[in-house]
């Protein structure tokens, strides 16, 4: 089953530590032609942030997350995520971690938590938008 989410409406969260590179990704994003961003510190802003949207009706769609981050970090969020109850719709949320650490580990630790993707910093808008379009296409997310 396929589903459809208007471009209008898809909600993406950046999570970084760095609003600077919050910014950047965020610009990217609306370069790709989306307008909902919403913005997190850390994993655990994050967390509240998404189920917040959720219960107000307005969910997010998409995560992009960095790594290493204070509080909590990509892999402790996306262990949280992930370790929602299976009814809960939040566990299944499309997660890109984005980080400057390319080591094999990191990468096989992601996928072993139920990332989506692992981009190395530095990217573009393509390698981004490129990320984003397979990971809908993989979970039959049709963002028209």
């Amino acid at each position: 089953m396929v589903t459809t989410i208007k471009r209008e409406e898809f909600c993406f969260l950046v999570v970084d530590d760095f609003s600077t590179m919050r910014r950047i990704i965020a610009g990217l994003l609306r370069e790709l032609g989306f307008k909902k961003i919403l913005e997190a510190e850390d994993g655990k802003v994050a967390l509240r942030v998404i189920e917040g949207a959720a219960d107000s009706g307005e969910p997010v769609h998409f995560v992009l997350s960095d790594v290493n981050m204070p509080v909590m970090n990509g892999f402790e969020f996306l262990a949280a995520l992930r370790g929602k109850p299976e009814s809960d719709p939040i566990r299944a949320l499309p997660v890109l971690l984005v980080t400057a650490e390319g080591r094999k580990e990191d990468i096989i630790r992601a996928a072993q938590l139920g990332a989506s993707g692992y981009v190395v910093k530095p990217f573009n808008k393509d390698t981004i938008g490129d990320k984003i379009h397979l990971t809908l296409k993989n979970k039959n997310i049709l963002v028209d």
